[in-house]
């Protein structure tokens, strides 16, 4: 058993996602087909575009591009937290398909590892509920219980910490929202930091479609009201950087 970290990596995306997105866009004001418009959209009309769409909130056009993630190093706890926005597929390792006897790795709070006290007591934790998941093993197995039969109940006393891994496949639209929501200071600090990462990566691919992306007062006030960090020139900073 052993502290997980965090590994965040594009596995595959729509080729050429600001090119298609323009197309789509061109393609609803325009009498020619789509051969003719492949040929015709210049760089510059490409980026045109994409700020327009993006500025003025028409984003159906982000729709038709994709991103498919692959991650590992989360806790139990970011993943419900994760699955939470529906407009994505997710395909989840399975506790009752993968066994955790041998141990499972955990992810450790922040503030738990600046304090010794808080982290000995966590640690002891995660070796008791490894310690009482074994046990529940071994006698279910005594039962007549075996493999995923075991596993699916066995697996109820694991913690929230215990690391998990998951292929997710979101739509570029729907990444916008994401990152809205999930790279604000109000968010968890896990899912934060995991968004934070998806956020750097898909710059690279597409920075025009993810120019202006981040927690909502990037672009204006700060939606979360009387419950804003109040420090949103701090965070424009930070994420300009990006």
């Amino acid at each position: 058993m052993r502290e997980a970290s965090l590994k965040v990596s594009i596995l595959e995306h729509t080729p050429n996602p600001e090119n298609l997105v323009a197309l789509a866009a061109r393609l609803c004001y325009s009498p020619i087909g789509i051969d003719e418009l492949k040929e015709k959209i210049t760089e510059e009309e490409k980026e045109r575009l994409i700020n327009l769409l993006r500025d003025s909130g028409h984003l159906s056009p982000f729709e038709h591009v994709s991103f498919t993630f692959a991650v590992e190093g989360i806790s139990r706890a970011c993943s419900h937290q994760l699955v939470r926005h529906r407009i994505a597929s997710y395909s989840q390792q399975s506790q009752r398909y993968v066994s955790e006897e041998k141990g499972f790795d955990f992810i450790i709070p922040p503030i738990f590892k600046e304090d010794e006290q808080l982290k000995t007591l966590f640690l002891e934790a995660m070796e008791k509920c490894h310690s009482y998941y074994c046990q529940l093993l071994n006698l279910l197995e005594e039962r007549g219980f075996k493999g995923e039969i075991a596993r699916q109940d066995a697996r109820f006393v694991l913690p929230n910490a215990a690391e998990t891994k998951i292929v997710m496949t979101m739509n570029a639209r729907e990444l916008l929202h994401f990152f809205k929501v999930r790279c604000c200071r109000r968010a968890q600090w896990e899912i934060r930091e995991l968004a934070t990462e998806m956020l750097k990566q898909v710059k690279k691919i597409a920075p025009l479609l993810f120019k202006d992306a981040g927690p909502g007062c990037l672009i204006g006030k700060c939606p979360e009201g009387r419950f804003s960090c109040g420090e949103a020139d701090k965070i424009r900073k930070k994420f300009k950087r990006l």
